[in-house]
């Protein structure tokens, strides 16, 4: 399994401003365990989700 990216933003948003962190922040409070990377490659944020690992255990 690999990362599953939800959203991709524009590293140039104006000062202040932290659509990367707020879409993550919402979707952490949704239950779900996103996080924030920067691409290098393509210079956008990209909000994450790491596959989640089954546990066999009942």
């Amino acid at each position: 399994m690999s990362t599953k990216v939800l959203e991709r933003f524009p590293a140039g948003a104006p000062r202040g401003s932290w659509p990367a962190e707020e879409f993550a922040a919402a979707r952490r409070a949704e239950g779900e365990p996103a996080t924030v990377v920067m691409d290098l490659k393509s210079d956008a944020f990209l909000v994450v989700v790491e596959p989640q690992e089954e546990d066999g255990r009942a």
